[in-house]
């Protein structure tokens, strides 16, 4: 087994449970709004809503949208497949819930507690695509930032992943060797293909049960797991 010393940890829907947070925070912003009434089956929206995100997370990693058309967007194309057509309304709802979702604190189970372990053995690193601002919100909302000792965020770097040049320039950043270096993240495209190209292992965080085309070098369903591995 190799001998890993630095792990770069991705941080929605590796750390930070993306979907219990967003309904969490939808549901304060319907309640702000009062858009219960309007909106009636809320988990549809949610559904809805999570398809056009990825869609345009996708697309902003491509560089073909920029950040806050991004944001509003994808309400935009929420609330227009429920037939609902209300410029005002929409830049309420992207601005309320950007405002809210960072303070929401659902980690995966034993986040905690699988981060003590590895912190006195490794050296632990957040690389995200995530944007700075809001991850840090984020980061410090539920505890984490003494776990890392540098964050990596790809609009300050300059790259995304799964571009090799993020990962290279973290890894030169905090002076390691690839055979040195794990990345751990939910996404078969930017963490397990990026950090491939980049000639590091990966752990796929697979709590979905995705069929994906390329093979990661670990895979696991729970974050404890690591524990299995490191």
């Amino acid at each position: 087994m190799k001998t890993y010393k630095h792990l770069f940890f991705d941080l929605d829907n590796t750390l930070w449970d993306f979907k219990a947070n967003a309904r969490e925070a939808f549901f304060e912003v319907f309640t702000i709004l009062k858009l219960l009434d309007r909106i009636r089956d809320f988990d549809h929206f949610l559904s809805i809503y999570e398809k056009y995100n990825e869609h345009l997370w996708r697309e902003y990693r491509n560089g073909k949208i920029k950040k806050e058309s991004m944001r509003i967007e994808r309400i935009v194309l929420t609330f227009r497949e429920l037939g609902i057509e209300d410029a005002e309304l929409t830049h309420k709802v992207a601005q309320l819930y950007v405002e809210t979702a960072p303070c929401k604190t659902n980690l995966f189970p034993l986040v905690h507690e699988t981060l003590d372990y590895l912190h006195d053995r490794y050296k632990l690193y957040i690389l995200t695509n995530g944007f700075s601002e809001i991850q840090v919100k984020k980061i410090n909302n539920c505890g984490l930032q003494n776990y890392f000792s540098k964050l990596f965020m790809a609009e300050m770097v300059g790259y995304q992943k799964p571009d090799k040049r993020f990962f290279e320039y973290a890894i030169k950043s905090v002076h390691a060797h690839k055979n040195e270096c794990l990345m751990i993240g939910d996404d078969p495209e930017a963490d397990v293909r990026g950090g491939s190209n980049a000639g590091i292992d990966q752990v796929f965080f697979n709590s979905c049960n995705k069929q994906i085309t390329i093979e990661p070098t670990w895979e696991i369903k729970e974050i404890k797991e690591l524990r299995t591995i490191l």
